[in-house]
């Protein structure tokens, strides 16, 4: 297989979108540099995948960190945050710690992500830019007060800084994928239908992602809302 020129950064990368994102693009020639907290359940040994154990989580420590992945990986041109998790309950069910956590991994750590790399796709005149938001991102549900305001902000980051980087050659495009077939809802009270219609696999976003990488370079992708052909939720049995 060819190598790809393109060296794409992916957040996320050990399970879930991000994983599913990480083999499509290998398997079409890309260089990829993985994030993520642990590599465990994702032994890739491909010569062009780079993976970098960092926890997004632990946000004091991302800047210093990020500025130097940026600084080593200049030649990056696509950035993919796929990083994130789920948590749900009455807001008062929170604790205090629990919401800056979920903000922190949810949106703070995108943020810092995309504030230490935009200098370096700013400074090549190009460069591609995607969040993965959720359909929590368009409307407030019950019990996601916090993992819908998280979902929210990265909509609203995403948004503007389309508007932000557009003169600099740098597009900016979010997904929001209803409910997907991973391990995002193992620790959840509820998850997707059983049926095939009732889910969708992490693969079909990545094939969303490639598409918004493929695009010509004069045009962009704002905004994918990707849905299962059947919205079903069910509560799983208590233990």
């Amino acid at each position: 297989m060819k190598l790809n020129s393109r060296k794409v950064l992916i957040t996320g990368a050990s399970s879930g979108i991000g994983r599913a994102t990480c083999k499509k693009l290998l398997n079409d020639g890309y260089q990829v540099i993985g994030i993520a907290r642990d590599f465990s359940k994702f032994p890739c040994d491909d010569n062009a995948f780079t993976p970098i154990s960092i926890d997004l989580a632990a946000v004091e420590m991302l800047p210093k960190q990020l500025q130097a992945l940026a600084k080593s990986h200049s030649d990056v041109d696509t950035i993919i945050c796929c990083a994130g998790r789920g948590q749900f309950g009455s807001l008062e069910e929170f604790s205090y710690e629990q919401i800056r956590s979920l903000i922190d991994l949810n949106f703070i750590s995108q943020a810092f992500i995309a504030r230490a790399f935009l200098p370096v796709l700013k400074r090549q005149q190009s460069g591609t830019l995607i969040f993965i938001g959720s359909e929590a991102a368009l409307k407030g549900s019950r019990k996601g007060s916090i993992y819908c305001a998280s979902k929210f902000a990265v909509r609203g980051l995403a948004q503007a800084l389309r508007d932000e980087c557009s003169k600099s050659g740098v597009s900016v495009s979010i997904i929001n994928p209803g409910m997907v077939k991973t391990d995002f809802f193992d620790e959840l009270p509820f998850s997707h239908g059983d049926e095939e219609d009732n889910y969708l696999l992490p693969e079909d976003v990545a094939d969303a992602i490639a598409l918004i990488i493929n695009a010509r370079g004069s045009s962009v992708i704002d905004e994918i809302n990707l849905s299962p052909l059947k919205n079903v939720v069910q509560s799983k049995p208590a233990h």
